[in-house]
């Protein structure tokens, strides 16, 4: 499970990266690099949106049993 949650904090931080280069910059890098709404920009957006909603049970997760 440890490379699951690994993986979702990765696409996790991707999309967070994306967005503050909208946010700041007004520069998409994913549309930028597969171009605009293509299918595999489409599935990256996917992917990065479920990671995020999987990154959410992190919140519920022992402290401990993530040190370990």
């Amino acid at each position: 499970m440890k490379t699951l949650d690994t993986i979702a904090l990765l696409l996790v931080i991707i999309g967070a990266i994306n967005w503050g280069l909208i946010g700041f910059f007004g520069f998409d890098l994913v549309a930028a690099l597969f171009g605009t709404l293509s299918t595999f920009s489409r599935i990256i957006y996917a992917l990065v949106g479920i990671a995020g909603l999987y990154a959410i049970s992190f919140f519920g997760k022992d402290r401990r049993e993530i040190e370990e």
